[in-house]
């Protein structure tokens, strides 16, 4: 049998895997010989039995999904607290209605990706400060009893003023209001705390990507909320979802950018491909949707059109920053070229 080719087991037995590789060079071996310069073919990445170098992520759309309504919930809490301490109270319910759903909706996808719920518990079982994982589960945890409170409490105006539902009544706006700042003061962590989880993979565009992923997801979290409140507050409460909504963007554009040019040949995922589409559609939205924003401040239904811009940008973000990651652990040139790279460069600052 051969060895190294792929599909056939090479000397030293079978189940071993080698990388094929393959360099364009072109080069001159003693001169040349009959006038012909002689190079090698293009390089072409496989790897042993046709499988990836990494294992890619097994992780489906649910875990995309969990990003963006985790972001949602985030920028939502966020806005909700907006609204509550300047005094616009269409914000303010927006904001705690739409947090309380989006991180229940986290909830539901983060559990069907583990499978059990008993999973999520057993997560709880530990905290452990250098997994991403176990601090983020910690973050929804506290999170989401804020949260839904704050929801709640939303509802007080609707119970009767005698008996225990009149205590009720009396009790839940303060409570809620308390509860409303303390989601807020955990949404930038929940808002955040993927982009390091990603990051902290072996999948090389995300890896190398760590400085960028939590501002693209901080300022997807900012443009998401912002879209809510921008969808239904009345246009003189909008004030505040206005800002965010361009904060918001300038950080979701400029770490978007910086993932698509900073990284070289790991940018490159994010640039081809469905990743790059979806990318390309999260930016143009952004900018409709901040421009809406601005120029429509007087017509409800141009903000409202502009939220639902933002909402569909961060979703696209989201996916596309999701299914880049995939890609490039998928091509074994993402993880063999920037290895040798790295190695070069030890080797040149060594002399």
């Amino acid at each position: 049998m051969e060895a190294g080719r792929p599909g056939r087991p090479g000397h030293g037995g079978g189940g071993r895997r080698r990388v094929c590789r393959r360099f364009l060079v072109s080069q001159k071996r003693g001169g040349r010989r009959g006038g012909e310069e002689l190079a090698v073919p293009e390089a072409e990445f496989t790897s042993y039995y046709g499988r990836p170098i990494l294992k890619a992520p097994v992780w489906k759309w649910d875990i995309a999904a969990y990003l963006f309504t985790g972001g949602l919930a985030a920028g939502s809490s966020l806005l909700a607290a907006g609204g509550q301490v300047t005094g616009r109270p269409a914000l303010r319910r927006a904001g705690r209605v739409t947090s309380l759903a989006a991180v229940t909706a986290s909830a539901v996808f983060l559990i069907r990706d583990l499978g059990r719920p008993a999973r999520f518990h057993h997560m709880l079982r530990v905290a452990k400060p250098t997994s991403p994982m176990s601090v983020g589960t910690w973050i929804l945890s506290a999170y989401g009893p804020a949260a839904g409170i704050a929801a709640v409490a939303e509802g007080a105006a609707w119970l009767p003023e005698r008996g225990l539902p009149g205590l009720a009544r009396r009790v839940l706006p303060p409570v809620g209001h308390a509860a409303g700042l303390a989601a807020a003061v955990t949404a930038p962590a929940l808002a955040t705390y993927t982009g390091v989880l990603l990051a902290d993979t072996a999948v090389p565009s995300w890896h190398e990507a760590y400085p960028e992923l939590p501002t693209i997801f901080a300022g997807s979290a900012l443009a998401s909320g912002a879209g809510v409140g921008l969808i239904a507050a009345p246009t003189a409460q909008a004030g505040p979802a206005r800002r965010m909504a361009v904060a918001g963007a300038a950080l979701e554009l400029f770490g978007s950018h910086r993932v698509e040019t900073r990284l070289g040949l790991l940018s490159e995922p994010y640039r081809t491909g469905r990743a790059g589409r979806l990318l390309r559609v999260g930016r143009a939205l952004t900018a409709a949707g901040v421009a809406g924003a601005l120029l429509g401040r007087r017509s409800r239904t141009v903000s409202a059109l502009s939220g639902a811009a933002l909402l569909g940008a961060s979703v696209a973000t989201r996916f596309g920053i999701f299914h880049g990651g995939v890609a490039s652990a998928k091509d074994p040139k993402y993880t063999v070229v920037p290895q040798r790279e790295r190695i070069a460069r030890r080797r040149a600052a060594d002399g």
